[in-house]
This record gives structure tokens, sequence and C-alpha cells, in this order.
């Protein structure tokens, strides 16, 4: 992404987090890319130990007030688990707009951090995140439905950070046509991406696609592959991959599976060696 995208990217979720944050806890000032490193809350005796639990999930009252002192202090990880936490309602009363402000707090601190710095991670996600939120809008809040905005903090994590989920929920808007002319080409390259690097959501639309010749040239073989590997990875409640790749099994040929087996083979292998 051009320089210029991304400081709109970052203008927007800056203007974002200033609309939801007190004047005197966030005034949504970029930190200079120069001076991104990481702080550590440990200036209090014993809190470094409490916030590597904390990070790890280990919910308690204590190490929540440590990840509350280090996301205060910075800490990027300490902010992505503190918005977690109240994204999901897991230790902490579910609340979307703290999660949002996290997020927010995130992508503005940090979305000039080369992606190969040690919490790149934690940032692509962040904004992938906000673009989630921006799809549907938080309900009673000021942060309302926004696709041009979600597919904008997509397009930044797929193309800056190569986040794999990024590029497929960026993937989807193109082949939907959400917030954006439809471009079922330019989606089906996203997938493709995202695909390579393992997403499973990403590997079975592709696989749909690919297998039922939707808008691609017909690749049974190929489809079935990638049907076969976001099935293994699918979660419990995702029956749409699970019923997408019976599917597509009972109507494929004895070649096809015999190809798609092989395929399947020489992909495994590649991520290996």
């Amino acid at each position: 992404m051009r320089m210029f995208e991304r400081t709109i990217v970052v203008a927007l979720v800056m203007g974002a987090a200033a609309a939801l944050a007190p004047a005197s806890a966030f005034e949504g000032t970029p930190v200079n890319p120069e001076n991104t490193a990481i702080p550590v809350a440990s200036s209090q005796p014993g809190t470094a130990p409490v916030l590597k639990k904390a990070i790890q999930g280990e919910a308690t009252t204590t190490s929540l007030t440590a990840l509350q002192y280090a996301a205060e202090g910075g800490h990027p990880i300490a902010q992505w688990r503190l918005g977690r936490m109240y994204a999901d309602g897991n230790g902490v009363a579910q609340d979307d707009l703290r999660a949002f402000d996290y997020f927010s707090k995130i992508a503005n601190a940090h979305a000039e951090d080369s992606p190969s710095a040690p919490q790149a991670a934690v940032v692509a996600n962040a904004f992938v995140a906000l673009g989630r939120y921006y799809l549907d809008g938080i309900p009673n809040s000021k942060i309302k439905r926004d696709p041009e905005r979600a597919r904008e903090m997509f397009s930044y994590a797929a193309s800056y950070f190569g986040n794999a989920d990024a590029q497929y929920d960026l993937a989807r808007l193109y082949i939907d046509g959400i917030g954006m002319p439809r471009d079922f080409r330019y989606g089906a390259r996203w997938l493709g991406l995202a695909a390579q690097k393992g997403q499973h959501q990403a590997q079975a639309m592709l696989g749909q696609l690919l297998f039922n010749g939707e808008k691609l040239p017909k690749q049974a073989a190929r489809g079935l592959m990638w049907l076969t590997l976001a099935r293994d990875s699918a979660a419990p409640d995702e029956t749409w991959i699970k019923d997408s790749y019976n599917r597509a099994f009972a109507k494929a040929s004895d070649d096809d599976r015999a190809m798609a087996l092989q395929m399947l083979e020489h992909w495994v292998q590649g991520r290996r060696d």
C-alpha cells in the first residue's frame, strides 16, 4: 500500500479512537515510527510474571490489573489481550466499545511498524478486528456501519502486514461487492494468497469456486485439495466447510480424487521444506 494510503488509514483510526476516549487518556497523537519499542510493565515488583500469565490467558483479578497497567503504558500485546477479553466477555463484562478502543490504540500507535517487528502480528490483528467492527457497526454507539472504512482496515493489514485473515476478509468484500464494486478476479487473488498461508476459510471458499467452476476456470481436483485442507482445520461450528467438502467429494470422479490426493501431498511437503 502506498504511503499516502497508509496515512489515510492511520488518520481514520485516530479519528475513531479520539471519539471514544477521554482527552486525558488518549489524544490520538501518532507515535514516531522510530520510537516503537514495546514498554514492559515491570517497574512494580512482581509485575512481569503476573503480566506474562495474563497475556497467556490466565485471567485473575491480579493479572487483569497487570494487563491494564501494561496497556496504559502502551504495551500492544496487553492492549490486544484486553481488547479480546472485552470483545468476547472473557473474564470481564462484554463491551465492544472498550474492545474497539484498545484495538484502535494499537493500530494508531503501531501502524507504521515494520512488518517484521515482534508485535507486527498483533498490530495486523488489531486492524482486522477494527475492520470487522466497521462491517456491522456497534449498536448504540458512534461506531456506525462503514464498509468502505472496513475495506481500508482489511486492505492495510492484508497488503502492508500480509495478514491472512485480512486477505480473506478483503476477498469476501470484493467477491460480494460490499463497500466497493464487485471484482471477482481481484477477490479470488486475495483468496489465493490467504489460502497459501493456511487460512482455512479462504481455502474452503477457493476450493468451492474452483471445484464448481464459479467465475473461475473449473479445476475440480485442485478445488477438492483446498476443501480437504479446510475441512481438516475447520472449527466444530463451521459446518459449511464440512458440508462443502462432502458435496464436492461425492461429486468428484475417481481421477479427481486421486489427483487431489497427489496435490495435497505435494502441498504438505512444500510446507515442511
